[in-house]
């Protein structure tokens, strides 16, 4: 009898080139941006109510789009019945590697002892540089997919107990997970760039906004959309999509202007990277990461270490 795998991918733009692969298997979409909002560790229709609420708010994305995109897909994963294998096909960043998380969790939840390999973005021998697996021509990533990653049961726990740890109310148990080693070559760096998120002790923005100011600072920017493709391109392992930096660079103006044909860095944003004031204050709200309310915390760079409030 003819073994009966899983493909499951994140993102449709990756989907549609392992579709184009032919391979043997069922194809399955993970549609979600675990990195921000609430989440919950069980994904059950609790889960789906949260992320629903948050999504509205941030990205206005309706209940009916949702259940359509994300639902539906993780239905059509339960009802699959016993599988021989599951290949997951994700990305080396923060965006994907959460949802990786997740759906570890979930998948070992239905689906007890199957055999879990990893297709990530890497470097292969033979291959020039590094790119990201959406960018591959059909026969490099037909490689990597050769070349996939064989998961331990130790890598699955590790991921299972990340994943507990996002969605709990406390990060401050993740930092000890940075040093942990696994067959996840991006994971450490991953859980680094989460922590490095929070608002920073001194000046209450986190590293990822700081490089934003960095950029605008750096570079003869000429407007809104000029600035989005430079944070899209140099954000390193967060992998936000552009609805995402769009929202955050709404987050950010107070710190930048558009001035003499060019944005540039504000009084405040000044202010900001020369360490001189803590805009705490004026940029908290209530949004979670996981099931970590942000500004509950915050990340003191010279120790490398999260502070609870």
């Amino acid at each position: 009898m003819e073994n009966k795998t899983l493909h499951l991918v994140n993102g449709d733009s990756l989907a549609e080139k392992v579709t184009d692969l032919n391979l043997k298997g069922e194809v399955i979409v993970w549609r979600e941006l675990l990195c921000e909002g609430p989440t919950l560790q069980e994904i059950n229709s609790d889960f789906f109510k949260l992320r629903k609420k948050f999504l509205k708010k941030a990205y206005s994305i309706s209940a009916e789009e949702y259940d359509k995109r994300f639902v539906s897909e993780i239905k059509r994963l339960k009802a699959l019945g016993k599988l021989d294998e599951i290949v997951l096909w994700f990305e080396f960043d923060l965006f994907c590697h959460i949802n990786m998380l997740a759906a570890i969790n979930l998948l070992r939840e239905i689906q007890k002892d199957v055999p879990i390999t990893l297709v990530c973005s890497r470097k292969l021998i033979g291959e020039k540089e590094f790119k990201p697996l959406s960018q591959l021509d059909l026969n490099e990533l037909e490689n990597h997919y050769k070349n996939r990653i064989d998961l331990t049961v130790d890598d699955l726990e590790i991921a299972t107990l990340i994943w507990e740890l996002y969605c709990s109310d406390n990060p401050l148990k993740l930092k000890p997970q940075i040093k942990v080693k696994s067959n996840f070559e991006y994971l450490s760096s991953c859980v680094r760039a989460h922590v490095e998120r929070f608002p920073n002790s001194v000046t209450g923005i986190n590293s990822l906004e700081k490089n934003v100011l960095r950029l605008i600072e750096n570079h003869d920017i000429k407007n809104e959309n000029h600035l989005l493709g430079y944070v899209l391109e140099y954000q390193g392992y967060y992998g936000y999509s552009d609805a995402q930096m769009q929202r955050l660079l709404k987050k950010l103006n107070i710190f930048y202007e558009e001035k003499d044909g060019r944005i540039q860095v504000s009084e405040k944003g000044r202010l900001a990277l020369e360490g001189k004031h803590n805009f705490y204050q004026e940029l908290k709200n209530d949004e979670y990461y996981g099931g970590a309310r942000i500004y509950d915390f915050l990340y003191e760079s010279e120790t490398h270490r999260l502070l609870k409030l």
